[in-house]
């Protein structure tokens, strides 16, 4: 966009990131919601608890600037917030859930990030980002390279550094990055890594968008549906095969990948060990940052599978009413046919063929609804009697199997203090299952706020357990399913 005079007035008065700049309250907004949502990495957080959060800092605050300082409720100024003519917050409601929920826009995470970056910073570095820039060029040009003596004599040349590097360090000669390249390089990857969290909100409201404007053009729509469906899933494959649907593709495979995700982890760990990095201080989740990145990415994509059954749900309920009304016109229109079969002209109708009626109000009084009715309530004949001396069999009672989660959760704890990630099949060699499937069951269904669990569909596991067949006798039965990873 060119910076002209009329573009840029526009902005003033109608881009949220700049009204919250301008707003008398920009500080508040801006501390409370990067502490809220953008420095723990919250996607979405419940009105209650973000409200509970806001009356603490507005508490705070009281005590620092005076009684008369934010003098409104903390709820009043979230739903302020979230106002049209605001737009810093995102309300909504889950799908079957009565609870108000917040979020923050793309803008206001924007102008959250621009505020960062104003901060004074201990060394500005060059060296890296010129580095990286020198190395999207190079991989731009061999990528785009088309003749195979170019391609091969390219791969030649970074063979022969390769080779000329490995003859150096059996020499014992090792170039080493001096402090001052380890920090601008760990400050460059601590801002990109940031950069990537807020892009994926900025992609889930992309989709958003894409779903309201359907919403409204199916609303609207006066032609045929055919026509319809044809532009709509025209536009979601155009969306899906756009340069940034693709690229979230590529990343979301890449981040998949168990090995990825180890390699990730291994690499973080050893980067944070070094002592330059380490004198940084680094925030705490910079050392499952792959992990958050996962999160939101999972999150992005059900978002996107959430829309899609809406809209397809949507669709469904439009076919069905436009379906009944047509039957009912039909059935009219026989129904009046066949009354008409006798008369053999028009003109001896004893009524006309057609009525139109006239716009009136339904008038619903208050007596003409029916009453209560009070349930019918069986009785219970046939009883067959006991004899008191006769003791019933409560042994049924006994056989219930029940399955002691705590254990199970206690159990995937104490593998994840040893390692950020393990397998269900891990687990289950190291504690082989006691109660059979129904054992296993419960452990799909753990998850607490210590550990979460992520399914791999990629490899199949087997998992064994030690069971007694009909006839009494021991035997093994296998359970084969998608790897399951509990994550840290």
């Amino acid at each position: 966009m060119p910076l002209d005079f009329a573009p840029l007035e526009a902005m003033r008065a109608h881009h949220p990131a700049w009204r919250l700049l301008r707003s008398d309250h920009a500080s508040l907004v801006a501390s409370f919601l990067h502490r809220a949502f953008v420095q723990p990495n919250v996607r979405h957080m419940p009105a209650a608890t973000l409200a509970e959060a806001l009356d603490d800092e507005l508490y705070a605050l009281r005590q620092q600037l005076g009684d008369d300082a934010f003098p409104r409720a903390a709820m009043e100024y979230l739903n302020d917030w979230a106002a049209p003519d605001k737009g810093w917050l995102r309300k909504f409601y889950l799908p079957g859930t009565d609870e108000a929920h917040f979020d923050l826009t793309p803008a206001t995470e924007k102008a959250i990030a621009w505020l960062l970056q104003l901060s004074q910073r201990q060394f500005i570095g060059t060296e890296s980002r010129l580095l990286t820039l020198f190395e999207l060029l190079k991989q731009m040009s061999e990528g785009a390279e088309a003749d195979p003596a170019v391609r091969v004599a390219e791969l030649r040349k970074r063979r022969d550094e390769i080779d000329a590097d490995i003859a150096r360090a059996l020499a014992g000669t090792l170039p080493l990055l001096d402090d001052t390249a380890l920090k601008e390089r760990f400050q460059q990857f601590t801002q990109m890594a940031r950069d990537l969290l807020s892009d994926f909100r900025e992609v889930e409201h992309n989709f958003r968008q894409l779903d309201r404007s359907v919403r409204e053009r199916i609303a609207l729509w006066d032609g045929a549906k055919g026509a319809l469906l044809q532009q709509i899933l025209g536009e979601r494959d155009a969306i899906a095969e756009s340069d940034q649907g693709r690229s979230f593709r590529a990343f979301w495979d890449f981040l998949m990948s168990s090995q990825r995700q180890e390699e990730l982890s291994t690499l973080l760990d050893r980067v944070l060990a070094l002592p330059p990095v380490a004198n940084l201080q680094p925030e705490a989740r910079m050392r499952r940052v792959h992990y958050d990145w996962l999160e939101a990415g999972e999150h992005t994509q059900r978002t996107v599978a959430q829309l899609s059954q809406q809209l397809r749900r949507f669709l469904d309920d439009q076919a069905w009413l436009e379906n009944r009304r047509i039957m009912d016109l039909l059935r009219s229109i026989e129904t009046r046919a066949v009354g008409l079969r006798s008369h053999g002209h028009t003109a001896s109708l004893p009524t006309p063929m057609m009525t139109i009626d006239e716009p009136a109000a339904r008038i619903d009084l208050a007596m003409e609804r029916p009453l209560y009715a009070p349930a019918h309530k069986p009785s219970l004949a046939g009883v067959v009697p006991v004899d008191a001396d006769e003791a019933p069999d409560d042994a049924s009672l006994y056989q219930q199997v029940r399955v002691d989660k705590a254990r199970l959760a206690r159990h995937i704890r104490q593998a994840l203090q040893q390692a950020t990630q393990v397998t269900l099949r891990e687990l289950v060699a190291t504690q082989p299952l006691r109660q059979g499937l129904a054992e296993l069951v419960a452990y799909l269904q753990l998850g607490d706020e210590t550990f979460r669990v992520a399914v791999d569909e990629s490899h199949t596991e087997a998992i064994p357990w030690n069971s007694v067949d009909a006839a009494g006798q021991p035997t093994q039965r296998v359970a084969r399913l998608p790897r399951v990873i509990y994550v840290r």
